[in-house]
This record gives structure tokens, C-alpha cells and sequence, in this order.
């Protein structure tokens, strides 16, 4: 089953064609007016397909099939089929060029419209396997580095929006040893733990690199990141990982927390986390720092003692 979007100025052909696409068990979503579907496709709904006729009202299907293609480009695979009663080369060019993968005419014939969905359905697979390899980290299934930079550049840009962000930054201490003297196996089942653990907590966690991992936390205030890397480092700290020599590992993790101020760099907003992360390691390990641009603000304590707050300079 998939989500189709379906515009088409004639009630009678939206009518006719959304009972064929219910009958073969999809969910339609059906629109007369181009600018309206636009503005659906915008919003970033779950759609799977796009069928638009070229006839339509204020927005036309070329434009609508432009602008779906650019919502496809930001790593939602979404299959365009492009309708007309006036079958031409021309027309099929056109559609094409203007980001179209099928075309078929109206009124469609039942059989070749459910193939033609069949192949969009093997299509979006392949594209969703393609964006899964190029997003995510093989080991721990989270979010690669590259991924987390344009996930938190496109954060970022709705910070006006979105309310406060913050972000926890942290290594695994001493995971070298780990690596040395348990082998390179056991490193792995740790790093897996580590990421099973992070997948517990809200937010878009990510793999750095190595033994780095960070999680960025739209809607959240400094306290409230202070208290997900709490939590975070009592969890890893609790962890028994079993390793294919056989018995358990255990670990403990380093964390930095910063917050992001309007108009800075995503770089700098993580340099911020790091700067934090490496005071944390500096004063002992397994311990929170948190960030901050101008004086200390007071943040809840542990009942460890293990959080530090730390002074920036401010980069303005």
C-alpha cells in the first residue's frame, strides 16, 4: 500500500481514478487545484507517489512535478507520474525534463496503471536502501557524520521556529584500551551498546567517527540536555557488553553540552560541545560539562557531583 497524491482539475477523472488506485489498496490523497497540492507536498507528509495532470488550475502539473522532484531531493523517495488527455512527444518531453518518472495518459487503463505503481514501488525501495547507505553508519545504525550535518544545518535554519536546540557531545573513555587488550570485536560490541543506548533518548543521534557520538535536540533547554547526558552516561556506565571472547565489558563516556545561539555555524555549535567534551575528559572522564557562551548558568547537579559548567568566550 502506498500514500498517492492525486491532483486533477476534472472531479470526474479524480473521482474514476482514485476508486482504481482504493481498489488496488492505496491511500489517496486528492486534489482539483495544483497550489493546493503544493502546499501539501511542502508541509513533508509521508507520500510515496505523485500523479498530477498537466491541466490543472493556478499551479500547472510541469511546475508541480518541478517542485516534487525538489522535495524528493531532500531524501524523501517520492516516484512522479505525469496525466494528460493529450498525447504527444512533445508532452511526454516536457514532463520528463520537469522531473517526471512515468507518464501515462487519461483515462488509464487499470492493468497498466497497477503496473506502473508496481514498478514506482520498486523504485522508492531502491531509492530508500540508496538513502539508507548514504545516511547511515554501518556499524551502530545511526545517523553517519554527513547526514548529521545536514540534518542539524536544516535544524539550525528553523531555529526561530523550533524553540531552543542543544546538542550533547561524547567519546567513550579509555577506548583504546578497549580495543588493545578485549580486540577490535569487543570495540565494536561496545560502540553497538553505546548507540542502542542513545536510540533510548529523543532527539537525532549520530556517529562522528571512532568512539564519537553526539544527539541534537530540538525543542530542549540546556537543563533539559544536561539531563539527557546524565542519563546517558548512568546508562553506558550500568552496561555489562558481552564479547565474543566471552565474558563482559563495561565503559564509561565523556560528554559535552552546548546550546545553539541564533546566526552561529553548525561547525561552531558542535566546537562549542567539543571544547565542553574535552574539559569533561580533562577533569577526570565519565563526567558531564556543560557550555556556556557568556557566565556559568546554574543547571540541577547530579548527585555524583560529576557536572561542571564551563565558560566560553563569547565569539561576537
Amino acid at each position: 500500500m502506498m500514500q498517492i497524491v492525486l491532483v486533477d482539475s476534472s472531479r470526474v477523472s479524480l473521482k474514476l481514478i482514485s476508486q482504481m488506485l482504493q481498489f488496488a489498496g492505496h491511500d489517496v490523497i486528492p486534489f482539483s487545484d495544483g497550489a493546493a497540492a503544493l502546499d501539501y507536498l511542502r508541509a513533508g507528509r509521508p507520500i510515496d507517489v505523485l500523479m498530477t495532470s498537466f491541466e490543472l488550475p493556478h499551479v500547472s502539473g510541469l511546475e508541480l512535478c518541478w517542485e516534487a522532484r525538489l522535495v524528493s531531493n531532500e531524501g524523501h523517495p517520492l516516484y512522479v507520474i505525469a496525466m494528460s488527455s493529450n498525447v504527444d512527444g512533445q508532452q511526454l518531453v516536457e514532463a520528463l525534463d520537469s522531473g517526471a518518472d512515468d507518464f501515462v495518459a487519461k483515462p488509464p487503463v487499470p492493468a497498466e496503471l497497477y503496473a506502473r505503481l508496481r514498478a514506482a514501488e520498486r523504485m522508492n525501495q531502491a531509492r530508500r536502501e540508496l538513502i539508507r547507505l548514504a545516511t547511515v553508519d554501518p556499524l551502530t545504525e545511526l545517523l553517519n557524520r554527513r547526514a548529521f550535518f545536514e540534518r542539524a544545518q536544516a535544524v539550525c535554519r528553523n531555529h526561530g521556529h523550533a524553540g531552543p536546540i542543544a546538542i550533547v557531545m561524547f567519546d567513550i573513555d579509555h577506548f583504546k584500551k578497549i580495543n588493545d587488550t578485549k580486540g577490535h570485536d569487543a570495540g565494536d560490541c561496545v560502540l553497538k551498546a553505546v548507540a542502542a543506548v542513545m536510540r533510548r533518548e529523543p532527539g537525532h543521534a549520530a556517529r562522528l567517527g571512532g568512539e564519537e557520538f553526539v544527539i541534537l535536540l530540538p525543542g530542549a533547554s540546556i537543563a533539559e540536555a544536561w539531563e539527557t547526558a546524565e542519563r546517558l552516561r548512568h546508562a553506558v556506565a550500568d552496561l555489562q557488553v558481552p564479547i565474543p571472547s566471552g565474558g563482559t565489558v563495561s565503559a564509561t563516556i565523556s560528554l559535552g553540552v552546548a546550546h545553539y545561539h541564533t546566526g552561529e555555524t553548525v561547525d561552531l555549535f558542535l566546537k562549542h560541545a567539543d571544547v565542553a567534551l574535552y574539559a569533561a575528559k580533562t577533569a577526570g572522564r565519565n563526567r558531564t560539562v556543560v557550555a556556556s557562551i557568556s557566565a556559568p548558568a546554574s543547571h540541577p547537579s547530579p548527585l555524583d557531583g560529576g557536572h561542571i559548567s564551563l565558560a566560553l568566550p563569547d565569539p561576537s
